[in-house]
């Protein structure tokens, strides 16, 4: 099963007292989360790793009550909510027929496109008439257990598996390469690229060439035309680095397919289309607009940094808008409250990120309602030179 090698996030929500720590310390066999018949005993959500087969590492993310009362009790909440944006699947646990908590919590979950189950709990209390109920109301799967008394347990984590979609693999290369295909890659040498060594996209790039049987051709942008001239046949596919797809676009004639290694970044790691929906925002930025550009990881800035200096002086020159720039870099997604207010989310092509990795950012960006896109496609978009960047890929619908 193609689940990839990254941990996925599974919320358990619901009311107090419903029996969702229990659940997760059924869940484990352990006693991990503490449990009382005193509503709101868990005031955070809880985070616990676990191994659960045949997919592999999961966290669980045990969630206060969604109907908790106060002023602390609306901060519960808040943080309940927020736990929901890092979900990739969920489980809504009830012991009783839904009211408004229950209603607030599935649309939650629709609206964030969370894929979730109903549980009942306390099933060894006669609550077959509850799950009735919920399976012939709602279009999810429905399922009876005990935490408590450890009834359904085993069936309940094939459940949980069944939700987690299986990761899909995406080749970085456009599907058309063919064996004996000539695909040539420029790959400037200038202050950002890494001294002896070439960046993860350029390397996995050309392996796929070679896996595919094709040509993988390696050239600079000052000779590429020079490069070009070379060959019998024009190539297949040219791949270039983002700041350099200017000049290479007008070295490479209209007839030979251009794309860059940030897009094809952002189609192998992360979702293209969605992407190139978010640029689109760019034409309606204002003064004091706030834009989040966003790495994957942490390193030193150079004097002509991509993230920090050249995208925000080409963005605020093609708008003209006097721009709030926030920069947020590393591995560890931000609180979702440091994206509040944010008009744009740029975000750097995820070399060192897994795809399960990128698409989560994407998705809890997206949940949030900021538009989100990838260095790749915005350079491309301010260059005027996106809609051919585009063309090796049938599926992207791209409309200026």
């Amino acid at each position: 099963m193609g689940f990839g090698g990254y941990r996925n996030y599974v919320v358990i929500a619901g009311k107090r007292n419903v029996g969702k720590s229990s659940t997760v310390n059924a869940i484990m066999n352990q006693d991990i989360s503490i449990v009382s018949d005193h509503p709101g005993t868990t005031t955070d959500p809880v985070y616990k790793a676990f191994e659960l087969q045949p997919i592999g590492p999961v966290t669980f993310i045990d969630t206060p009550g969604i109907d908790d009362e106060g002023l602390l009790g609306e901060m519960r909440i808040k943080r309940a909510k927020k736990a929901f944006y890092k979900a990739d699947v969920a489980v809504l646990i009830v012991d009783d027929l839904p009211n408004e908590h229950e209603f607030f919590i599935m649309k939650q979950f629709e609206d964030m496109n969370i894929p979730y189950l109903i549980a009942v709990n306390k099933i060894d209390e006669d609550k077959e008439d509850i799950v009735e109920y919920y399976k012939n109301n709602y279009d999810v799967k429905v399922m009876g257990f005990s935490a408590k008394n450890k009834i359904n347990i085993d069936e309940f984590k094939k459940e949980i598996v069944n939700l987690i979609p299986e990761e899909k693999e995406i080749s970085l290369l456009p599907d058309n390469i063919d064996g004996g295909d000539v695909v040539v890659m420029v790959i400037p040498i200038d202050l950002g690229a890494p001294k002896g060594r070439l960046i993860m996209p350029q390397i996995v790039a050309i392996r796929e060439t070679l896996d595919k049987e094709a040509i993988a051709v390696a050239t600079k942008e000052r000779e590429l035309r020079y490069t070009l001239d070379k060959f019998k046949e024009l190539p297949k596919l040219v791949v270039t680095d983002s700041q350099a797809v200017m000049k290479v676009a007008s070295d490479v004639p209209e007839e030979v397919p251009l794309t860059t290694f940030s897009v094809l970044e952002a189609r192998h790691k992360g979702d293209l289309q969605t992407l190139v929906k978010g640029v689109k925002v760019v034409e309606r930025l204002e003064d004091n607009d706030t834009v989040i550009i966003m790495e994957g990881c942490s390193h030193r800035p150079l004097t002509e940094d991509i993230g920090t200096v050249k995208i925000p002086r080409w963005l605020t020159n093609h708008t003209g808008k006097s721009l709030n720039f926030k920069f947020i870099s590393g591995k560890e997604f931000p609180d979702p409250e440091e994206l509040e207010n944010a008009k744009l989310v740029i975000h750097c092509g995820g070399c060192t990120l897994t795809r399960k990795m990128m698409l989560r950012r994407i998705k809890t960006v997206t949940r949030l309602g900021i538009p989100i896109v990838n260095y790749g496609v915005l350079i491309s978009y301010l260059h005027g030179v996106l809609e051919r960047a585009l063309e090796p890929f049938n599926e992207v619908c791209y409309e200026d």
